[in-house]
């Protein structure tokens, strides 16, 4: 007989940095396991250290890291993370990023700007990464930018279900704030069964998060409009749009977004705003001070979860949201 037959089964090892771990713990929770062990630490010029605390060679191994700020630190401990990895023999890698770094950034609008967005995922290939698995990426082209399998996942069942057992949807319109959003509201229209409407923004190229003019195509007036959008940033844009909404009659606004963001004035803004609910995931940490009456956040963590547990066992990521991913 030539040759050897290992008996080793298959084995999964899940990770988590240091940008965000009660969110770690939270999916590791979900799966019924303990985040390997490691050590992660900074030197004293701001270099990153990684060290595994235990074998994870021939491993299926997963590395959370929520890019979130200061972004640039936690995309570097996490590439660091895989490159650790790579070099410990892991069999394959996959790269999970609640929220992904620079995905604003996917394509050139004016001359002699990058296209940071791809820049992210050569790195993470570059790193040893042989997958990467992402909540509601900015645009979906952010898939062909990595050269691996991507897994885009969608928080439309966890906002859309909070938000079906609160509202009569015969009296709901969901509403895209930009052209770029239309194709996510239309899979809420096709949950909820309710029309789908339009804000047309135009913004100024030379100041960033700020929108010039809003128009609203589509039904709104006398109805409950639920505003979609992939992240919140400062919420000057969606205060707005909420407000161009009210101007032609809606009769309450909710805004749900997978990505709270919430840099800057966005608490005041929110907070002050006419926005009846703001609903977000906890794909980024929302600390207390930034946590107000109006906000909901929802746990993303089952999510994550289900879909590691899908690629471990080579299932289907696509069951998990009907075929529609």
């Amino acid at each position: 007989m030539s040759g050897m037959t290992a008996s080793n089964q298959k084995k999964l090892m899940f990770f988590g940095g240091r940008a965000y771990p009660e969110l770690a713990a939270e999916v590791a929770d979900c799966m019924g396991i303990e985040p390997g062990p490691a050590r992660l630490y900074d030197f004293a010029n701001g270099e990153i250290m990684v060290r595994y605390l235990e074998s994870v060679r021939g491993c299926d191994a997963f590395v959370l890291q929520s890019h979130t700020s200061p972004i640039n630190q936690w995309i570097m401990e996490q590439l660091i993370m895989v490159d650790a990895l790579k070099r410990a023999s892991a069999k394959r890698i996959t790269v999970v990023t609640p929220f992904f770094g620079y995905a604003r950034q996917d394509k050139k609008n004016r001359g002699r700007e990058p296209i940071s967005a791809r820049l992210v995922a050569d790195l993470f290939a570059t790193a040893g990464a042989d997958r990467l698995m992402a909540v509601d990426l900015h645009t979906s082209q952010i898939q062909g930018f990595f050269d691996g399998p991507v897994d885009h996942l969608f928080a439309l069942p966890i906002l859309a279900g909070y938000l079906e057992g609160k509202l009569n949807v015969s009296n709901v319109t969901v509403v895209a704030p930009d052209a770029g959003r239309v194709r996510v509201c239309e899979r809420w229209t096709d949950r909820l069964g309710c029309p789908l409407a339009i804000i047309h923004k135009r913004r100024d190229p030379d100041v960033a998060n700020q929108v010039k003019v809003f128009e609203v195509v589509g039904q709104v007036a006398g109805r409950t409009c639920i505003l979609v959008d992939d992240m919140i940033d400062t919420g000057g844009t969606i205060a707005k749009a909420a407000d161009a909404l009210f101007d032609q009659g809606a009769e309450r606004v909710i805004v749900a977004a997978t990505h709270g963001v919430l840099s800057g004035p966005a608490i005041d803004i929110l907070k002050n705003s006419r926005i009846s609910e703001v609903v977000i995931t906890n794909t980024l940490p929302v600390q207390q001070e930034k946590r107000f009456d109006k906000l909901t956040v929802l746990s993303i963590a089952p999510l994550l979860a289900r879909a590691i547990n899908e690629v471990f066992s080579d299932g289907s990521v696509t069951s998990l949201f009907d075929g529609q991913s």
